[in-house]
């Protein structure tokens, strides 16, 4: 099946007002994308791949990236869907849009951004193959989370997958100078995830190091109605 550009479900990102929401909005993209290469020194590119992969992304799929930033990832599973699949970023920001659309331009590649909150997604039930939640949950308060998963159950469609990557927060003893890139973002911790998809009504299917920093994934099935 093949998604073009009339799928949209609500307005371009140019010209919208940032949406309220009761998480951590950032909107400094220049800053956000330099933190991200200090911090992966150098393996970004790695760590996308291994997400999608971990993801199980094919080609023709839809996919949904919450929180998707300044795009790098969202522009990355476009490639890897193909002309067939469709990839949507949200954001609550819309600085950060506005980088991840020019990104895309420079890539060549069309994913549909747009500008509202990962606990009210602008999207019909049952519309995404696989929602990806990348290092953006801690930003949310508990409430929020719960709302953001539902929403994010909501919009998969019966066997969807669910990818949710953050930072489990390292000890005192393996602290290091590299924590500090966000340590003032805080972490959740994967045993906190699992149990936040379980309320959700998702089945987790697997666990485990992302392999950079202290990055944990969980890797989630939601059951539907299928």
């Amino acid at each position: 099946m093949v998604y073009t550009q009339s799928e949209k479900l609500m307005s371009p990102t140019s010209g919208e007002q940032a949406h309220r929401t009761s998480g951590i909005v950032l909107h400094s993209p220049v800053f956000y994308d330099l933190t991200v290469w200090l911090a992966m020194l150098g393996k970004e590119r790695g760590l996308r791949e291994r997400l999608l992969q971990l993801a199980g992304i094919n080609d023709g799929e839809r996919i949904m990236d919450v929180g998707c930033g300044t795009g790098t990832l969202a522009i990355a599973a476009k490639q890897r869907v193909g002309q067939g699949g469709a990839v949507y970023g949200i954001d609550a920001s819309p600085e950060m849009l506005a980088r991840a659309e020019k990104k895309a331009r420079k890539a060549n590649v069309e994913v549909l951004f747009h500008n509202g909150l990962a606990e009210a997604l602008p999207f019909q039930s049952s519309f995404f193959d696989t929602a990806l939640c990348t290092v953006m949950l801690h930003h949310l308060p508990p409430k929020t989370r719960r709302q953001c998963a539902a929403e994010v159950q909501r919009v998969l469609k019966p066997r969807g997958r669910l990818l949710v990557v953050d930072f489990e927060g390292f000890s005192d003893q393996k602290r290091t100078l590299l924590s500090h890139f966000h340590r003032p973002h805080g972490h959740v911790r994967k045993s906190d995830i699992i149990a936040l998809l379980a309320e959700a009504g998702f089945e987790t299917i697997e666990i485990g190091p992302v392999g950079v920093l202290d990055l944990q994934f969980v890797l989630a099935s939601n059951p539907g109605q299928g």
